[in-house]
């Protein structure tokens, strides 16, 4: 009985494989590589500005060719399906992704040249719109900003300062809409204080120049998550 299940298998493997043509091939390329153009609109609008970006959307287009060329010819030949596996099992990739948003697109164009070279054409249509309405949703209503963070505050201030933490959150509230301290060290009679925070009510400049001035800080950095966050 197993023995038929796989002659089964194999039969309709050859079927499949007798279907596809440079034609249809073509097409495969050219609905994955559309796709690879939204897929780079979309983080050139929702991403490329940040600081930290390495600018991934300029591979997409040649990674979806490859990934939709890649699937065809597994379902062209079992052989060569198994040796594309095993050469793809040693690969690695040394180069980090600098943004947790980058793994979001480079797996949105894996599933979508993936979907191209499988011709469920209906299943990549549907996945844009269900990625551009999620990232609509993240950057414009209103519940999607208890997600999102400003930036990180990290400022070093004597531990006669730090006892006074009422002084401290008074100073916070002058600049920033929420903030809420993550971490605190001391060490050498200094205490160094990590704060996430969202909602800038003034710039970063004036913000650290009261830190200064009010809480005699002796250092002060401020690392922003989005674009445009210095005012």
């Amino acid at each position: 009985m197993k023995h038929l299940s796989i002659l089964e298998a194999l039969e309709a493997y050859e079927q499949t494989s007798a279907h596809l043509g440079l034609e249809r091939f073509a097409a495969a390329l050219a609905v994955s590589l559309v796709a690879a153009f939204v897929t780079a609109g979309l983080y050139r609008l929702f991403y490329e500005n940040r600081g930290t970006g390495s600018q991934i959307s300029r591979s997409f287009a040649l990674l979806s060719l490859a990934i939709t060329t890649l699937f065809v010819c597994i379902q062209v030949s079992i052989p060569l399906s198994l040796g594309l596996m095993g050469s793809l099992s040693i690969i690695r990739f040394r180069t980090p992704i600098k943004e947790p948003e980058e793994v979001g697109f480079l797996l949105l164009v894996i599933a979508s040249s993936v979907a191209a070279a499988t011709y469920n054409f209906a299943f990549l249509v549907i996945l844009y719109i269900f990625a551009i309405i999620s990232l609509l949703i993240m950057r414009r209503v209103r519940f999607a900003r208890f997600f999102k963070r400003d930036g990180l505050l990290v400022m070093t201030l004597p531990d006669t300062a730090i006892g006074n933490m009422e002084k401290v959150t008074a100073v916070l509230d002058r600049h920033l809409t929420r903030h809420s301290v993550q971490s605190a060290a001391s060490r050498e009679e200094n205490t160094s204080l990590q704060v996430t925070f969202s909602g800038l009510k003034t710039d970063v400049g004036q913000l650290q120049d009261d830190l200064r001035r009010s809480l005699a800080v002796t250092s002060v950095q401020t690392y922003l998550d989005r674009p445009g966050g210095l005012h």
